[in-house]
């Protein structure tokens, strides 16, 4: 976990926590099925059980995390059938939204996404794969976001908090990246092009990519 010293608080402790679990799981820091040492963590964040407790118990909620009676907290773990099922949904989700969002991109939305896009190109050469998973998202909801749609946006959420712990494992191989990369520039390409169902096939191309060095990870663990 990242020293509490590198970042400014958020205004409580219970936010605090969160935020820092989260990071940690969304970047794979903690694996999936990894064990949270609740006792470990509080002292190395410089916080009472308290506030770790309410934390783990949003991102029990959020399916980040199991609890396990007599054992405790650990990292949610998917199986493959899970897995499959979760960008099989994202699938028909986001395609919705690919379809409402290109008839609302300005300038400004395609600015942001390209923002967004040189960042994860950064991040990726750099092979940091927290920021690379964080510039990923904001690349992707800042498209899903301009459907206006927020009902759908919230969903597509859910989803992607699901299976941010195995994205960052597809994120370590640098070959991975480079796909990632690759694959964002085109889906702006057709963007800025007015190319709907082409942004649509070429999203759908970017899930089975990661899917398929999923169900590897996956198969090994």
């Amino acid at each position: 976990m990242t020293s509490p010293a590198h970042r400014r608080r958020p205004p409580t402790a219970q936010q605090f926590v969160l935020g820092e679990l989260r990071r940690a799981i969304t970047s794979g820091q903690l694996k999936p099925g990894a064990p949270i040492r609740q006792e470990a963590l509080a002292e190395e964040l410089g916080v009472s059980r308290v506030p770790l407790r309410e934390a783990l118990k949003i991102l029990e909620a959020e399916a980040l995390v199991v609890h396990e009676v007599h054992r405790g907290y650990f990292v949610a773990r998917l199986s493959l059938d899970d897995l499959r099922e979760v960008y099989r949904i994202r699938q028909i989700l986001e395609a919705e939204a690919v379809r409402e969002a290109s008839g609302r991109l300005d300038e400004p939305t395609l600015a942001a996404l390209e923002a967004a896009g040189h960042d994860v190109e950064k991040a990726a050469d750099a092979g940091d794969v927290s920021e690379m998973t964080a510039a990923n998202r904001r690349f992707h909801f800042t498209l899903y976001e301009a459907a206006g749609m927020p009902r759908l946006a919230r969903l597509i959420t859910t989803l992607w908090d699901a299976t941010d712990a195995y994205r960052s494992l597809y994120y370590t191989e640098a070959g991975n990246r480079g796909h990632v990369v690759r694959e964002h520039r085109a889906i702006l390409d057709a963007l800025r092009d007015g190319r709907a169902e082409h942004a649509v096939h070429l999203l759908d191309e970017h899930r089975r990519h990661a899917i398929r060095a999923l169900e590897e990870v996956l198969r090994q663990t």
